[in-house]
């Protein structure tokens, strides 16, 4: 099972988290600064792969990218496969591009309800639900079509908005 997902940029600030499993916020905000001061202090070239288990308890491992001025961490338990995990990473980048037309930090800030519903179709409850990017954009255009249009649905009818002109 996937135990979290976390987006931070390189000075630790967290711009997307999702915990799969109940934290209460000040130890979500304790395990964010745990996560980054493993990260920040790894030395270039080395593995993606960190075993967690001080930081989120036993069975728990870490897998990260970097990409530019982003950390993309997953965190997950040993019923999932290492090298699945640094997959679905690259599958949630690939999804974000495909989104954002070359994804960056600003984007991730101001597009907020976007990559939860692009991180909700990839992964719910902690388990992977698509892999496919196509089928991801796919499904998050349409998301975004239903909510265009229950967004111009009135739920007034025209009888009753026009009584108040009279």
């Amino acid at each position: 099972m996937i135990r979290a997902v976390i987006v931070m940029n390189t000075q630790g600030k967290p711009r997307l988290t999702k915990f799969y499993d109940f934290q209460p916020p000040e130890k979500q905000q304790e395990l964010i600064r745990a996560v980054y001061s493993v990260l920040c202090s790894r030395p270039e070239g080395v593995s993606n792969f960190v075993d967690t288990d001080s930081m989120f308890g036993p069975d728990s491992h870490l897998v990260y990218k970097h990409y530019a001025t982003l950390y993309f961490v997953f965190v997950y338990d040993s019923a999932e496969n290492e090298l699945a995990m640094l997959d679905l990473i690259q599958v949630f980048v690939e999804t974000l591009d495909k989104s954002f037309k070359n994804v960056c930090e600003l984007d991730v800030v101001f597009n907020y309800s976007k990559m939860h519903t692009i991180l909700d179709e990839i992964i719910f409850g902690g388990q992977v639900l698509e892999t496919n990017s196509a089928e991801i954009v796919k499904a998050v255009e349409e998301i975004s079509k239903l909510e265009t249009a229950s967004n111009t649905i009135t739920l007034v009818p025209k009888s009753v908005s026009t009584w108040r002109r009279r």
